[in-house]
């Protein structure tokens, strides 16, 4: 029997990249073939660190790049998709990038062209910034009113998705934290930004106003992995049993 086959997008950010070493350090007991994708340039430091995984060359905007992952290493049966334009200020200064990422449109349509598409499962990480904010402890069946064209390019990310695709879970966190990755992320990192700034002495507003429930990156990896093994070795009506898990982490599953 050929072995699994999971692809990463989005796999040299930085949630994505603590999920490749996560799926790296299963390979004794439960091995999967594993792809990921990058948007820029080749990730030098993941091609050493995992040798054994593909990387592909995606325009997620565009969907350039999706044929070669057919052609090379064909049909996944689970897909995470952890790509987005995530900087709140970004997205408000260029609300078309953000739709165009953060909404899988082309991932969704690359996926529909195979013939068994229902045997792929999509896992896609959205936001708790999809919540107004007034309260804490938000629910999944709470209402989605999102304050910020982030949280709303992520409310249609996952009106998309279950409109569009029969197999999927939607994972919203909140600010996810950690260790530096094995190819250093441009993006500013909770822990490493405070304390550089306690290094230096600086003084520095934070927000006060902001209901919010960190979560450790390798709890994140820890869900997405569990969701991986149930839907590859347990019946698909089993699925949502695991949502269990997810609430013990304090990440909804939709």
């Amino acid at each position: 029997m050929s072995k699994k086959k999971v692809l990463v997008v989005g796999g040299t950010g930085y949630l994505g990249q603590h999920l490749l070493q996560g799926l790296s350090e299963i390979q004794g007991t439960t091995s999967y073939d594993v792809a990921f994708t990058y948007n820029s340039f080749p990730p030098q430091p993941l091609l050493d660190a995992f040798p054994s995984y593909l990387a592909f060359h995606v325009d997620l905007k565009t969907g350039l790049g999706f044929h070669s992952i057919s052609q090379q290493f064909g049909q996944p049966d689970v897909v995470v998709n952890c790509a987005a334009l995530s900087v709140p200020r970004a997205c408000e200064k260029d609300p078309d990038a953000a739709t165009s990422i953060n909404v899988p449109t082309s991932l969704v349509n690359w996926l529909s062209s195979f013939t068994q598409n229902e045997n792929t499962l999509l896992i896609h990480l959205s936001t708790d910034q999809v919540y107004e904010g007034v309260k804490s402890f938000y629910k999944e069946e709470d209402e989605a009113l999102p304050v910020n064209f982030y949280g709303k390019s992520k409310v249609a990310a996952e009106r998309f998705i279950s409109e569009k695709w029969g197999n999927f879970a939607v994972l919203r966190s909140s600010i996810i934290f950690g260790p530096q990755t094995v190819s250093p992320v441009p993006k500013s990192l909770p822990i490493q930004w405070i304390d550089g700034v306690l290094s230096k002495g600086d003084t520095v507003e934070f927000f006060y106003d902001e209901y919010r429930c960190p979560v450790y990156v390798n709890d994140v990896v820890t869900i997405i992995l569990t969701l991986i093994d149930k839907w590859l070795s347990v019946l698909k009506e089993d699925f949502n049993m695991i949502a269990s898990v997810c609430l013990r982490y304090g990440i909804d599953i939709l």
